[in-house]
């Protein structure tokens, strides 16, 4: 039975894959268990061979058992089944097979695809998240992008582990690796992962890998061999080959570039997928070395190697093989000695085999084959012999699915399986199988019965399978019923039948013929809208479908019927969609303003509601999502995809007699202009509308908007054509082009004809192509390649909608209705004059038209000039590119001869010429002349006698006839033409245009005078132009004009100069202008109108121009290239009155305007765009200002609307707040919110800002940006780089629970200002406020009554609070021993443990959470550490009276007290007076002399003294005492009065002791809080305790002293047991605090023992400092520590006036020291600079101009290296790399950067630093960049660059050192001795050898053994031996 098991398993087997899955022991080969056996031998089992002989018995005995009974039990049954059923192949036979030779060859299913097979596919599909790879046998698989290779998954993780966004994982996704990685068509091999269940069906999905980490798991460097075949992926591309990954990361390959064969080379990227051979494997470096190879299959044979396993077998492995037995579908071969596997009969190298295929093949015949398939588990090998796949590709695919061949010849009959055929496909025949279910639609017959072997049968194509290049297909009858799609063969629109084989809650899936699935969604079942599917979708049903859409391989179909059964036009894209067109939708959205209405493919259209039929109200009644519509179309914009709908069908049918058919000539009067268009009454019917848009004016582009601009209504068209209509309006044409040819432009398919050229004009323009209109709907489509003769070109800049072309009709296919044409000028050039006629006929039409206007000139000026004439001219000025004459008789006539037509002559101004005229320009005015003597000399030959010159024009020679190909000279270079002579044709003045029809935006040409070139005639001079028209032959050559009469024009053009400007465009900040030769210029908003002051401004500038008018302007600047080349020159105009009147002069557009701005200065800005936070204004041309949100209201609802407050183009009043000149930028703030601050507020940096606009009291707008945890309040923003804080209880006037909430991030509010200041430590700080009670504080006297405040009181001075004053506050920390609470933004309070409840309180963190409210009382204040005490307790103990107050009552100056020191500072002693609770100072000045220098060696805590009351403060609490020996004498002492109170004091002494341990700890009492004598200063502030104040907050105290149970005051409890508590704890407080002082002691003696014995005593104030600094004012080491010692104080600026003085003071010719001080000045600014990066950048620019640069640099790099400032440190690094390249510290800088961030660029710095470095500087920069690479990289790399440069300088015994030392570092035993070994084996200096043996037997003494020792020693004699010779 173990041998049956394991002979033939199901795949449905639990056990498969698992040694111990089965229910019984059973006998298993290569299980998980044997990966690594002892001796693998290709298949060999672990048991012994007796057993191995048993179980072959008795599998066998059990096989033929079974085989008996399934015949006898399924004779009747079932029918016979051959050995070619896929039930027969669910299993796979191994090597393992006994006795009998498996009957048939292993074929691959979906049955018996298991997790770790490995197989060799192709990929079908490379889509951004994933691979499709089609495997052996027809199945597919598919690879995620992170399972694609082992670089990818990696990279993954380090995305997910970065920091990075979403959004930049997403731009850096591996989707863009795949599509560059892999390609359709690439073999790769592949193991399965998993096998995935689609719905618990028999549907599966293979889950496949890439990954050579689990392709070649049990690959190590050990078992890798010369001459074996890996697979690898190419992990970098170096300079002479590849390193290459191999799926482990204990070794690396490396792919050398194939010599000869660059450009195969090339084709490789990184992370591709290779088969490799093995040629050299170095285990010493772990690389391994393979041969030169550029396939992605291996085609070397694999050779036999050690070691060989199952294991090490990979899928796409090239063997040759020796053929064992023919099996019955297929053959059993052995390769490699020891393995055995089978090649199924589809993959042998013929596939047209016949029934006699097996005679072929016989035992023993050596054949070439290529892994196809691994079973590790089975140790199954399928091969291939296919003769496409022993190559390394594909084998070729010449069919498709869904092609049907009516002549496919039967080749052999496989019994029930199916047939062979051979499918007459081009250019070769493809074999074909045909299953048994798709051979007919009968049941129950016989394939030899129905079909013979020869016979033609007709055959559909299914599928083709990829790898075995066989095409699967049908020959029943019922597979040519219906189409057969494919995703390309489904088209939007069409008619299909499907069945439904699924159905779910929201949609149903359909099934089309060829399996081929789509997408039936709910909504489109039915007519009405349902809430689940109808019955009749039943899954096997058949229903009729149209199709929606096919988008993305996603095809969703429709079943309503008005759908199915319409016989409307389709509308599947935005260029379907034509006006009037009248088809069917469905409503996708319902608006209160209309409905949209989608169709097909994506497309949409919006029916206004005006168009609905129906009234606003009935929309929701009448219509419904879902619902189909008949509507029409309105218009229709493709390039914007708008489509106008109508739900009306009118009634109003015009005849259609009266309508002009499509591609007649019609009349047209202008009715009516519209921005884009011109509505005409069609042949003089005031009911007959036609529209001609601007683009039809003309066929010329310029001329378009020119006409447009002068057509007045009432103007008449003579001619036009009709290119599309419907029942009420016509689309019209003018172009002439169009009239000329209207009989041969088509209408209608069938009127076109391939090869023919046709005019047209362009319709759509997109990316792949343009669309060519012709009449009516009739379009052709000229692709990007047969559009441009030059295929780099971009189809969207070279044609635009509208323009006229000629086409050459490529190809019409009359069932798709599709014509392909080309506009190649190469093919469709223009073969007349036709457009150059039209050309100079439209100039005409623009004469005429521009003399009929009122300020038009006269044209009478044109009978005196005729082309060819001579004219008398006046010079009127001589410019650099010509000359300018007028006309005496003609003032308004410009007359111009360029240099090239001077021809020498010399003119001055005031002379007067006589001229030939060569061109006029009616439209400008201008008539170009020419002296040039060969012209005026045929001039005046032919004038003398010459009485046929009437007839002819004068100058034309006889020989001139039409077609005649002729050479011309340029004469004269315009914008659209060039003026050219004949010289053979007696210079005869002809004109040729420089561009096509179809050429117009092209690039053109560039021609100079004095050029020949060939030309054609193209039309003889005939009226009206009477001009000689010519063709070049160059035309598909554009011209670049660069002499132009517009480049002229331009020139002549000047600041100052006034213009007749057309309006073009009026946009929201600009308006564009055309003016003299069509040259563009913009005036900008704030060039419109003045403003005053006294005046309100126009808050529409723009209202009062239109398109078209014309208004004079002045030039204020010259004219700019513009960034796009594509673009004309755009000239700076101004129609201000104030510029016009010359008022105000205009500069030079190079002289930028002057920046004269003040803080406060009133200016009118205008809205160029809004963001969210911030407007852009408008200031002047050059000039723009800021606004920021909060700078333009205090009102929340208003900074809310902050982006609809304001629009583009808008005046607004502002102020300047604040000026950067060099940005040229303002911040600017709204008039009516800066009025409410002070005029004189404003700044130009953060600090003014803060300071100078914000002060206490002002109310103003502010933005939450955080909102604290806990008690921490709200973080909101007032101004752009300032914040301030609220308070936890300056939210709200009432003591509410939580009053934050409510408030959220990024909501505005309005805020108080309360204080404004600085911290300790430096920073700025803004206290704010959101209490009603303070920003209404305006509103509490209205009424004339008072409101009551005292609820709302915020206490921000702890003297305002007494005991057993009631106070609310929220819990801020909560520890075990208490808690603290904020009483206000000034005052924290404290609650014992005991004083937190009545009651017991086990856990106060849970009673009392943070920011709890809670009610209490006072207990005491403290006034010198201003501690609060507060208990929430209901009943409070008995308290006794301040004790203090009665003692320094009784107190009178002149005392003499006893007392304890309690602390020693440097300013004096704190003393305790004994028998009471007051702390008194005895400052420094009243210690006795000879201690007052040692204070802390003389006075040590707790020591016992006398001293004198000199000055009592009853108020503040403070006791100054003297200690000097002349105050002692002669006074008495005071003791306390014996009362009640002095009792318990003296019952309690001990406690007495520690009662301010609390002030102690916490250094609450400092200089300026305790009273001195009056000749001390009471203001004076010790650096340490401003240090400790500042770093100690006041939350970090303890509860020490309060564990006893004591506080401020005696508290009386009845509780006897406390007191014996008390002095318990007290004694040992005692006895600590002893030993504590004991040490400290011992501590400050020894410290003031160094500073007796130190003569030099560090200085301690700011005299001493400038003492030291007079004395050695060179010393930066004095400067700098004073510079140190006024931070300490935390005064900055003080610092900052240190280093200028010392800057100023130091010699210059001490460079150093002034360097040092350079360098202090930058730390100082790096920290306290406010704005940092500003501050030191400014600093840093001053010192490199005194210092050394490179020093200061690498001072700054430090500096930020060490505030961890990185970003600034890599920008500084990459700018010194520029500027120091020659250093090579900064190269090493650098690098070591790079290394410490882990960046993989060192490696290029490298090779950027050896070329920058001088070659004397090479040795030392690579030594170090390795040492580098050692410390910090990658040891690899470093060991290169040291064996780069030791094999350049093999004796340097330097290197070797250092090299050796790093390696010694690493502990790499085999290396170092490798190493050693390779330096004592050089020839060397006997010294040098000496210390290179002393290195190696060190080394070996400390890491070797003895042995190793004596071969040291011994190599060294050998060498001393050799050395010294016999």
């Amino acid at each position: 039975m173990a041998a049956k098991k394991f002979t033939k398993r199901k795949a449905s087997d639990p056990s498969r894959g698992t040694p111990d899955g089965a229910s019984k022991p059973n006998i298993q080969i290569g299980t998980e268990d044997d990966e690594a056996p002892d001796f693998p031998r290709g298949g060999g089992g672990v048991l012994s061979r007796v057993e191995v002989e048993q179980a072959r018995t008795e599998a066998e005995a059990e096989f033929e058992t079974e085989e008996r009974t399934r015949e006898n039990l399924g004779k009747r049954k079932r029918p016979r089944k051959t050995s070619f059923e896929d039930d027969d192949l669910g299993s796979l036979f191994g090597e393992g097979f006994a006795g009998k030779l498996p009957r048939l060859a292993n074929k691959i299913t979906i049955k018996n695809v298991l997790p770790g097979m490995k197989m060799l596919g192709v990929i079908s599909e490379v889509n951004p998240k994933d691979l499709v790879v089609s495997l052996p046998g027809g199945l597919r698989g598919y690879v995620r992008a992170e399972e694609a290779s082992d670089l990818l998954a990696e990279n993954k993780l380090n995305e997910i582990s970065s920091n990075k966004t979403a959004r930049q994982r997403k731009n850096e996704a591996s989707s863009g690796t795949l599509l560059s990685v892999f390609i359709v068509g690439q073999l790769v091999p592949c193991i399965v992962l998993d096998v995935e269940h689609h719905d618990g069906k028999e549907k599966k999905r293979i889950l496949l890998s890439l990954r050579l980490s689990l392709l070649q798991k049990g690959l190590t460097l050990d078992l890798v061999q010369e001459g074996m075949v890996i697979n690898a992926n190419v992990k970098s591309i170096e300079d002479h080959g590849y390193i290459l990954h191999l799926g482990s990361s204990s070794f690396s390959g490396f792919l050398p570039r194939s010599d000869g064969n660059e450009k195969g080379d090339n084709s490789i990227g990184k992370g591709q997928l290779l088969q490799v051979v093995v040629s050299n494997v170095d285990k010493v470096r772990k690389v391994v070395s393979f041969k030169p190879s550029l396939n992605y299959l291996c085609i070397n044979l694999t050779k036999e190697y050690r070691g060989l396993s199952v294991d090490l077998l990979f899928p796409g492995m090239l063997v040759e093989a020796h053929l064992k037995s023919v099996l019955a579908n297929g053959v059993l071969v052995s390769f490699l000695t020891y393995f055995t596997g089978t090649v199924d009969i589809f993959n042998l190298e013929n596939l047209f085999l016949k029934s006699s295929w097996k005679d072929m093949y016989h035992i023993g015949m050596r054949v070439r084959a290529r892994i196809l398939f691994i079973d590790p588990i089975t140790r199954a090998v399928g091969l291939t012999m296919n003769p496409h796949l022993l190559q390394g590709h594909l084998p070729p695919s010449h069919v498709r699915a869904g092609d049907v061949y009516e002549d496919a010849r039967i080749i052999r009959i496989d019994g029930r399986s199916g047939l062979l055929l051979e499918v007459s496909s081009s250019p070769i025949h493809t074999p074909a199988y045909v299953k048994t279910s798709d051979a007919t639609d009968e049941e129950g017959f016989k394939l030899e019965t129905k079909f013979k072997e020869g016979n033609v049968v007709r055959v559909r194509v299914l599928d083709f399978r990829q790898m075995e290049g066989l095409a699967i297909c049908a020959v029943k009858a019922s597979a040519f019923e219906e189409s057969y799609f494919t995703h390309a063969d489904v088209k939007p629109g069409m008619v299909v039948r499907g069945k439904v084989i699924k159905i779910e809650v929201d949609a149903a899936v359909i099934q089309f013929l060829g399996g081929l699935k789509a997408l039936c969604p709910l909504q489109h079942m039915s007519e009405h809208s349902l809430a689940k599917p109808p019955k009749k979708f039943k899954v096997g049903v058949d229903l009729v479908f149209r199709v929606l859409g096919g988008k993305s391989k996603r095809i969703t179909v429709t079943h309503k019927r008005t759908l199915v059964k319409s016989k409307l036009s389709i509308v599947a894209s935005y260029i379907d969609a034509t006006e009037g067109m009248v088809t069917h939708g469905w409503i996708a959205k319902i608006e209160k303003h209309g409905c949209l209405v989608r169709f097909y493919n994506g497309v949409q259209g919006f029916t206004h509601i005006s168009e609905l039929g129906i009234n606003q109200s009935e929309i929701d009644s009448c219509y419904h999502v879902g619902q189909v519509v008949k509507c029409r179309i309105l218009s229709a914009n493709p390039a914007s995809r708008r489509i106008n709908l109508s739900f009306k069908m009118s009634s109003e049918r015009r005849i259609m007699v009266d309508i002009p058919e499509l591609g007649s000539i019609v009349s047209g009067v202008v009715g009516q202009l519209s921005p884009s268009a011109i509505i005409v009454h069609v042949n003089g019917k005031s009911d007959l509308k036609g529209t001609i848009a601007m683009e039809h004016l003309a066929d010329h582009l310029s001329h378009g908007s020119r006409l447009k601009a002068l057509i007045k209504p009432g103007y008449e068209f003579k001619k036009l054509l009709v290119l599309d209509k419907d029942s009420k309006r016509m689309l019209l044409s003018a172009k002439r082009s169009l009239i000329s040819s209207a009989d041969q432009i088509p209408s209608d398919i069938s009127q076109v004809q391939s090869g023919s050229v046709i005019h047209g004009y362009i319709c759509n323009v997109i990316e792949n192509g343009c669309f060519v209109r012709y009449l009516g709907h009739m379009t052709g489509f000229a692709s990007k390649k047969n559009a441009l003769d030059d295929h780099g070109g971009s189809v969207t800049e070279c044609f635009c909608i509208g323009q006229s072309v000629r086409s050459h009709v490529l190809e019409v296919n009359a069932e798709s209705r599709r014509v392909k044409v080309s506009l190649k000028q190469s093919s469709c050039y223009s073969s007349d004059a036709s457009f150059m006629e039209e050309y100079f006929h439209m100039e005409d039409e623009i004469a005429m038209l521009q003399q009929s206007e009122p300020e038009g000139s006269d044209m009478k000026w044109m009978d005196s000039f005729v082309v060819g004439s001579m004219v008398e001219a006046e010079v009127q000025g001589l410019k650099e590119f010509g000359v300018v004459v007028s006309f005496k008789k003609y003032p308004d006539l410009v007359g111009f001869i360029t240099n090239y037509q001077l021809d020498g002559n010399n003119v001055g101004v005031g002379s007067t010429v006589k001229a030939l005229v060569i061109d006029i320009s009616k439209v400008d005015n201008i008539v170009d002349l020419s002296l040039k003597h060969s012209l005026i000399e045929e001039y005046q030959r032919k004038a003398f006698g010459h009485s046929r010159s009437k007839k002819r024009p004068r100058g034309l020679g006889k020989d001139v006839i039409f077609g005649d190909t002729v050479n011309a000279v340029v004469e004269l270079i315009k914008d659209n033409y060039l003026v050219l002579s004949l010289p053979e044709h007696g210079h005869a003045i002809g004109y040729a245009l420089s561009s096509d029809y179809n050429t117009q935006k092209f690039s053109r040409k560039k021609y100079v005078e004095g050029a020949r070139v060939v030309a054609t005639i193209g039309m003889l001079p005939s009226p009206p132009s009477g001009r000689l028209l010519l063709l070049l032959k160059s035309l598909s050559e554009q011209v670049k004009c660069s002499s132009s009469k517009k480049d002229r024009k331009r020139t002549l053009l000047s600041v100052g100069s006034i213009v007749g400007a057309e309006i073009t465009d009026i946009r929201a900040s600009e308006i564009l202008t055309k003016f003299s030769l069509g040259l563009h210029g913009r005036i900008y908003i704030t060039e419109v109108c003045d403003h005053d002051d006294h005046q309100p401004f126009d808050l529409n500038p723009f209202s009062k121009f239109r398109i078209g008018q014309t208004l004079m302007a002045k030039i204020i600047a010259k004219a700019s290239k513009p960034k796009d080349t594509a673009k004309s020159y755009t000239w700076e105009l101004s129609v201000r009155p104030s510029v016009l009147s010359g008022k105000v002069e205009t500069s030079d557009e190079n002289s930028r305007e002057d920046f004269d701005f003040s803080n406060g200065q009133h200016v009118i800005g205008y809205v160029i765009n809004v963001g969210d936070e911030w407007a852009r204004l408008a200031i002047s041309r050059l000039v723009k200002g800021d606004l920021f949100v909060l700078d333009t209201s205090t009102d929340p609802s208003e900074l809310q609307e902050f982006q609809k407050r304001f629009r583009p183009g808008q005046p607004l009043s502002c102020y300047i707040l604040s000026i950067n000149k060099d940005k040229r930028r303002l911040r600017l703030g709204l008039t009516d919110v800066v009025r409410q601050l002070d005029d004189k507020r404003g700044g130009s940096d953060m600090n003014q800002d803060l300071f100078g606009r914000i002060r206490e009291g002002d109310i103003i707008g502010g933005k939450i940006t955080e909102v604290l945890p806990g008690v921490g309040g709200l973080v909101i923003q007032i101004s752009p780089h300032v914040f301030g804080k609220v308070h936890f209880t300056e939210v709200t006037d009432s003591w509410v629970s939580n009053p934050i909430d409510g408030y959220s991030k990024g909501q505005f509010v309005r805020c108080r200002v309360l204080e404004v200041g600085r911290s300790a430590n430096g920073a700025f700080y803004v206290d704010l406020s959101l209490r009603d009670s303070f920003i209404n504080s305006q509103a509490i006297n209205l009424g004339g009554g008072t409101v009551d405040l005292s609820s709302s009181k915020r206490f921000t001075k702890s003297d305002d609070l007494y005991p057993n004053m009631e106070v609310k506050g929220y819990v801020k920390v909560v520890t075990e021993k208490g808690c603290f609470i904020t009483l206000s933004r000034k005052i924290d309070a404290r609650i014992l443990l005991s004083n937190l409840s009545d009651e017991y309180i086990e856990a106060p963190e849970k009673g009392f959470p943070v920011g709890k409210l809670v009610h209490g009382r006072v207990l005491s204040v403290e006034p010198l550490s201003k501690r609060v005490d507060v208990s929430l307790r209901t009943k409070l103990p008995r308290v006794t009276p301040d004790i203090n107050i009665i003692d320094m009552q009784s107190f009178k100056a002149g005392n003499i007290i006893s007392g304890k020191i309690r602390r020693v500072e440097p300013y004096g002693l704190f003393i305790t007076i004994d028998h009471t609770n007051t702390v008194g100072l005895c400052h420094v000045s009243e210690v006795p002399d000879e201690h007052r220098d040692s204070l802390e060696a003389r006075y040590c805590a707790g020591e016992k003294v006398m001293a004198k009351i000199l000055k009592i403060n009853v108020e503040q609490g403070r006791v100054s005492l003297g200690m000097k020996t002349s105050c002692l004498g002669g006074h008495h002492t005071i003791t306390p009065k014996a009362n009640g109170i002095g009792k318990k004091i003296a019952d309690n002494a001990a406690a007495n002791d520690v009662s301010n341990i609390f002030m102690e700890k916490n250094g609450s009492m400092t200089a300026d809080e305790v009273a001195v004598d009056d000749n001390v200063t009471n203001d004076l502030l010790i650096p340490s305790q401003i240090k400790s104040r500042a770093s100690v907050l006041p939350l970090e105290v303890t509860f020490d002293d309060e564990e006893l149970g004591l506080g401020h005051q005696v508290v009386d409890f009845d509780d006897s047991g406390i007191t014996k508590t008390v002095a318990e704890s007290c004694a040992a407080e005692k006895r600590r605090l002893k030993r504590k002082a004991k040490v400290e002691r011992e501590l400050q003696i020894k410290a003031a023992e160094d500073k007796l014995l130190n003569e030099d005593a560090a200085p301690t104030s700011v005299d001493d400092f400038e003492k030291l600094v007079r004395s050695s004012p060179n010393s930066s080491y004095l400067w700098i520590k004073y510079m140190a010692f006024m931070l300490s104080l935390r005064d900055v600026p003080k610092a900052r006036s240190v280093a200028e003085r010392a800057l100023a003071t130091i010699n210059m010719r001490v460079e150093g020291e002034k360097l040092n001080v350079w360098i202090a000045y930058l730390n100082l600014e790096n920290e306290y600079g406010i704005p940092r990066k500003e501050a030191v950048e400014k600093i840093f620019e001053r010192a490199c101009q005194s210092c050394d640069s490179k020093k200061l640099h690498l001072a700054l790099l430090g500096t930020y290296e060490r505030t961890g400032q990185q970003e600034l440190a890599n920008e500084l690094l990459n700018g010194m790399t520029k500027k120091f390249r020659t250093s090579c510290k900064v190269w090493l800088r650098y690098i070591e950067t790079l290394l410490k961030q882990g960046k993989g660029e060192a490696q290029a710095v490298v090779n950027r630093a050896i070329l920058s470095l001088g070659q004397w500087k090479h040795i030392k920069f690579i030594s170090q960049a390795a040492m580098l690479e050692f410390k910090h990289g990658l040891p690899d790399r470093g060991r290169s660059m040291f064996e780069k440069i030791l094999r350049t300088y093999p004796k340097r015994i330097d290197l070797w050192n250092v090299y050796l030392d790093h390696e010694i570092r690493l502990k790499d035993q085999e290396l170092i001795r490798a190493l050693f070994e390779r330096a004592t084996s050089l020839s060397l200096p006997p010294k040098k050898m000496k210390s290179l043996f002393k290195k190696y037997l060190c080394y070996e003494k400390s890491c070797g053994d003895e042995e190793r020792v004596e071969y040291v020693k011994r190599k060294a004699m050998e060498y001393v031996e050799s050395a010294t010779g016999p």
